[in-house]
């Protein structure tokens, strides 16, 4: 099977219905998005199209990118652009593999179920203590060569944390994805386009060496031991700019000798090739180094410099939307938006996509080794492309006033909360209380900054001060209604403390009302004039005295 080749890509139409495709149809119009039976799945195929396209495109500047834009390249010109790599995208026989190491046609290896291949899947421990009651061990118990394909790419990917040896992806254990999409309904082709940038710029950003070759970009094609020293490391420099795509963390190598057949565990396919085993071995490619991967945004820690953001448990939502999208930077923190988004944002005029745009968000939570959560989210952007260099910068000092007021309003609700429900030196964990915060001013936020962004584009008058009054009203408003209606007023009178939780109502409406608050958005304050200082009462010194 050869991925360039065989239709492999799980896509579906304006019906609703389902098909299967190969890459060079990716561009046909009846396309609206990719179509698999799994989150994770249609995140790396969304990866894989994009770092395809991006390593074959022979457009070398922007007037080429807009002109397969506007008119799409048919199948038999795609199919130009792959062929000088379809080697590297076999997944089976007995040479290079997509994706696998080569040395363990012949190398000592593990087998393991190919189950293990998706990131969810329990551990050994876990199934060793008995503790798969969510995700339940033996459900993946063979995949055909489509999702076996899609499985292994997303683990690549999203390599988390796996015992001495097995490293992590380029970008860390489960990273976070931005992808900038056009406007709902839209072809998958413009979505996939979108986050292409063209050739001349794309390897003007790499450090890498431009060598023809193909093993420094699809690192399968040979021995690892060629670009990487045994237990070294690998930079940027050493490979092409496009590896950045393709990385391969892991050693693993597919078992297509004892094929089955039957259903496929995930698509539900009959196949006559269900793979069912793969074998692994540690101290694969080991990525070190500023290889600042297009598609994510990063944040900037004093000592290690810029490192990929990752999903956390409080999930994806608006609260994200100034770091990802325009980037934040303050004496705390610094985060800037992946190379897409930002090249989208400045470049990607209304007019030229057709519509406004969007972003998709998506990643696993990690725990060390453990999925913790998929979390996947899609955030307006409005007309903020049509915003000239001044105007978004302040969008992104007025939405800076917001959010850092949303979160002072939302600490205030939690800590309310476990002051009412517990005593002072309770601990435990309140994620959910901010979640619901964080859920119930999200509408109100969207509306306030689709007023903000069409008033810098066309250059009207924006009621600021109004704005944030309205804005910390709302705040104000629902935390007291989570407050009363939701965490404490509901709950029985004979299981809490009346007292307690009076009080800490007081000193929920008093911060919220407080200058604190007020200050963080903007706004003036009611704080009383400073008291004089007291005069001494010690009598001065007579003068000669």
């Amino acid at each position: 099977m050869n991925l360039l080749h065989d239709p492999w890509m799980p896509v579906r139409d304006a019906q609703g219905q389902r098909a299967w495709i190969t890459p060079d149809r990716l561009a046909e119009p009846q396309w609206l998005a990719f179509d698999a039976d799994r989150p994770d799945f249609n995140g790396a195929l969304a990866q894989f199209a994009i770092g395809l396209l991006q390593t074959t495109t022979p457009v070398v500047d922007s007037i080429g990118w807009r002109g397969l834009f506007n008119a799409p390249p048919d199948a038999d010109e795609l199919q130009r652009w792959f062929e000088p790599v379809a080697v590297a995208f076999v997944l089976d026989g007995t040479g290079p593999r997509f994706m696998q190491d080569l040395a363990l046609g012949v190398e000592v290896a593990t087998e393991n179920d190919i189950g293990a291949l998706l990131i969810d899947s329990p551990g050994v421990k876990t199934v060793e203590t008995n503790r798969d009651h969510f995700v339940k061990r033996g459900q993946n118990s063979a995949l055909c060569p489509a999702c076996a394909a899609i499985a292994l790419f997303a683990l690549q990917l999203n390599a988390p944390a796996g015992g001495q040896g097995h490293r992590t992806g380029l970008r860390g254990g489960g990273p976070l994805t931005t992808l900038v999409l056009g406007p709902p309904g839209g072809h998958l082709w413009h979505d996939l386009w979108m986050n292409v940038r063209d050739r001349n710029t794309f390897l003007s950003r790499g450090a890498g060496t431009k060598s023809t070759d193909l093993q420094l970009t699809f690192p399968w094609l040979g021995p690892i031991s060629t670009i990487q020293a045994e237990e070294g490391e690998l930079a940027p420099a050493q490979v092409h700019p496009a590896q950045v795509f393709w990385a391969m963390p892991r050693r693993i190598r597919l078992d297509c000798a004892a094929l089955g057949q039957g259903r496929c565990a995930c698509c539900d396919r009959a196949s006559e090739a269900l793979i069912s085993r793969y074998r692994t071995k540690n101290h694969g490619l080991n990525y070190k180094g500023d290889w600042n991967h297009p598609l994510s945004p990063y944040y900037h820690q004093a000592k290690e410099g810029w490192l990929p953001l990752h999903p956390q448990p409080d999930g994806l939502g608006y609260k994200h939307w100034l770091a990802w999208v325009l980037g934040v930077a303050n004496d705390k923190s610094a985060t800037r938006p992946a190379q897409v988004v930002d090249r989208a944002i400045s470049q990607l005029s209304h007019r030229q996509t057709g519509g406004l745009l969007r972003l998709w968000s998506f990643g696993y939570d990690m725990d060390n080794m453990k999925a913790r959560c998929w979390y996947e989210s899609t955030l307006p952007l409005y007309a903020l492309a049509d915003c000239d260099r001044q105007a978004r910068q302040r969008i992104q000092a007025e939405v800076s006033r917001w959010l850092a007021a949303a979160s002072m309003a939302s600490t205030y609700l939690r800590g309310a909360v476990k002051d009412a429900w517990f005593s002072a030196d309770a601990r435990g964990e309140y994620a959910h209380v901010d979640a619901a915060f964080w859920s119930a001013t999200e509408q109100p936020f969207y509306r306030h900054l689709k007023g903000l962004i069409e008033a810098a584009r066309t250059a009207a008058d924006h009621l600021d001060l109004e704005v944030r009054e309205a804005w910390h009203a709302r705040l104000v408003r629902e935390a007291v209604q989570l407050f009363d209606q939701c965490f404490v007023g509901t709950g029985t009178v004979e299981r809490q403390n009346p007292r307690r939780a009076a009080l800490a109502f007081k000193r929920l409406r008093r911060n919220l009302h407080g200058p604190k608050l007020r200050q963080a958005l903007g706004l003036p304050t009611d704080e009383l004039p400073a008291k004089p200082a007291r005069k001494s009462a010690k009598p001065k010194p007579q003068e000669g005295a």
